[in-house]
């Protein structure tokens, strides 16, 4: 049996993703990581940042990102499938460039893409998430953060990226990121293993630049541009006090960048939401009404949640 890393990523550095955490935080299961780099910025130094990985598994392959899709993150879906495309494993494991995997989980990862290498009714496994904000000791249990999604699939070449890139489905005929028809979910047993999601913990101006190179691959360039021209530099995370409190272990790769963590005095950890700025989700009134009743009355597990996935019985 074998595992394929694989992800796709342009701009890291200077948007303050992880890659090269990303990375090496599944290297020791896997048997390649393929990683699909967009040409970026001319002070862009992903590339560099990638190949300075001690390890012959990893695969570059250099890309060009064509603004023509850059709508609704067509571009996205696009890139991850050039890398999963290239991969040679009969699972593949996909990481976004801020995701990043717990080295306590990987002996259970691997028992299961063993146990299930031969049960073709399993077409991947579902992930828990933990989605962290601000810093590196809030994470979300709000409703609107999906707790759960596919990040290994089997190697089959009617598996692609889906929307966004946020997760997977099955298509024989399969044209575009965004269809509906002739694609199904996929039939998936959850991996019993983390996701540490760390896209929303960066110094503020990172995360303002973030949140318009992502705004750009939705929306376009242009008006990516018209709508930031109005926003402040920095972005605002709100008040921290109502967010839970993570008190377990980070991944090993995460440790020197926790340690470096040096925007503690941009964060505000009590007090009331800036009222210049549009409520972030979990700041709203039915949301945080809606996340009250899943606490209470279904330990938290979330009502309505859309699920792109078909959970198979074990």
């Amino acid at each position: 049996m074998k595992i394929s890393g694989f992800s796709f990523v342009r701009n890291s550095d200077k948007l303050y993703y992880h890659i090269k955490e990303a990375i090496e935080s599944i290297l020791p299961i896997v048997d390649e990581f393929v990683v699909a780099v967009g040409k970026g910025d001319e002070d862009d130094t992903t590339r560099e940042s990638i190949a300075s990985i001690k390890s012959d598994k990893v695969k570059i392959i250099d890309t060009i990102w064509d603004e023509k899709y850059m709508k609704r993150g067509k571009i996205h879906s696009m890139q991850t499938n050039i890398a999963k495309n290239a991969c040679k494993g009969d699972w593949l494991f996909y990481l976004q460039a801020d995701e990043i995997c717990h080295e306590k989980d990987h002996e259970m990862i691997v028992s299961k893409c063993e146990k299930y290498l031969n049960d073709e009714r399993v077409e991947g496994f579902l992930f828990d998430y933990k989605h962290f904000w601000g810093d590196y000791e809030h994470y979300h249990q709000s409703h609107g953060w999906y707790p759960y999604e596919i990040r290994i699939i089997r190697n089959n070449p009617n598996i692609h990226s889906w929307e966004s890139a946020q997760s997977f489905r099955y298509c024989e005929d399969f044209r575009d990121p965004h269809q509906r028809e002739g694609t199904r979910k996929l039939r998936v047993i959850k991996a019993e293993a983390d996701i540490f999601h760390y896209g929303f913990v960066r110094p503020p101006h990172y995360m303002r630049n973030k949140s318009k190179a992502f705004a750009q691959n939705h929306k376009g360039i242009a008006r990516a541009e018209e709508i930031y021209k109005e926003l402040p530099d920095e972005f605002d995370y709100g008040p921290l006090n109502k967010i839970a409190i993570y008190k377990g272990t980070h991944p090993a790769v995460m440790q020197q960048l926790i340690k470096e963590h040096n925007w503690k005095d941009k964060l505000q950890y009590s007090g009331k939401v800036n009222p210049n700025r549009e409520l972030h989700k979990h700041e709203k009134l039915k949301y945080r009404i809606v996340t009250m009743i899943e606490k209470i009355f279904y330990g938290g597990k979330q009502m309505f949640g859309f699920r792109n996935y078909n959970l198979l019985k074990k």
